[in-house]
């Protein structure tokens, strides 16, 4: 089923699109982390009207990145300078190094995600930009995560209301770490404010046979971007870029004698339950770069890490432990 576009949904359209416009024009930076998805597309589309643009792709070597084909073709259309980078191995261990101190998190999939943006914006302090633009926080905003998409209306207003109130984007403090400013159009205040007020009946629809995400951002932009990019699915930053890979990695490098040694030391030692080979050297990193995590003596706490972990929240931003 294909929508027919009413007059109030192209209304809505018609706003959306203008917001989108005054958050890009008042965020204009020099680069954008471009990974070809639905986000960093719009915002290239509508700031190349206004500066000349520079875009990043990162992607890690000899891995499955699909970003690279649509942030390509993106790229192209545009006529923006495209800068690839396909990410090393001795890159990745520096990012997650990197990630990991920055951030002060053990959490996989939030360092494997980081990794691939941090590169990225290494790349843009390497190239001399001052700032960066990234597509942060329109999926929380529209509803753009997969685990919403069967909620009934009641539900998606009350998750997306917790998102709201937890959301919180690395590209921040990575760039910062850098000497780069991370500059964040979707947060802009009365693109937010719209979002927010904006019914969730037009975030996640069936279109096309299947459930979207952002499905009002989609419609607002169908006919002005590429199909392949306005209908392309959801991809995490960390299989666009590749870096999911990294639990097959380190099952891989790490034996499963070593895995259970250290898991039951790092357990009696420090209080903290190590449940992949992945988080264990992440934790050992962590454990070398910012320490143990202190044990939380009131609130509520992570069974995990022991770190604290505030009222209402199922996730613990420290070691990633969900649902606690």
């Amino acid at each position: 089923m294909i929508h027919t576009l009413t007059p109030e949904i192209n209304e809505i359209c018609f706003k959306l699109r203008g917001l989108i416009e005054e958050a890009a024009k008042k965020n204009l930076a020099e680069g954008i982390l471009l990974s070809g998805g639905l986000d960093t597309s719009i915002l290239a589309f509508i700031s190349s009207k206004f500066t000349s643009l520079k875009a990043f792709t990162v992607a890690l070597e000899g891995a499955p990145a699909p970003d690279i084909k649509y942030a390509s073709l993106i790229a192209e259309k545009l006529g923006i300078k495209h800068y690839i980078h396909f990410i090393n191995e001795g890159e990745l261990y520096d990012a997650i190094h990197a990630v990991i101190k920055t951030v002060k998190t053990f959490d996989p999939m939030e360092v494997r995600n980081s990794a691939a943006i941090y590169v990225a914006l290494k790349m843009v302090s390497e190239e001399g930009l001052n700032n960066v633009m990234t597509g942060d926080g329109c999926d929380e905003l529209f509803a753009g995560y997969s685990f919403l998409f069967s909620l009934d209306s009641a539900q998606l207003k009350f998750e997306l209301e917790k998102l709201w109130k937890e959301m919180s984007f690395s590209s921040i403090p990575l760039a910062e770490a850098l000497g780069v400013k991370a500059k964040l159009p979707y947060l802009d205040p009365p693109l937010k404010n719209f979002a927010y007020n904006l019914d969730p009946s037009y975030k996640v629809r069936k279109e096309r046979g299947q459930i979207w995400g952002k499905w009002i951002l989609r419609k607002a932009f169908e006919g002005i971007l590429p199909d392949e990019i306005v209908w392309r699915v959801k991809t995490p930053i960390e299989h666009g870029s590749g870096t999911t890979i990294l639990p097959a990695l380190f099952e891989h490098r790490i034996s499963e004698v070593e895995f259970q040694e250290k898991i039951r030391r790092y357990f009696e030692k420090d209080g903290v339950r190590i449940r992949t080979k992945e988080q264990l050297f992440y934790y050992e990193v962590y454990k070398l770069v910012v320490g143990v995590p202190p044990r939380a003596r009131v609130g509520r706490i992570c069974p995990y890490c022991n770190s604290n972990v505030k009222e209402g929240v199922t996730y613990c931003r420290i070691c990633g432990a969900y649902p606690i």
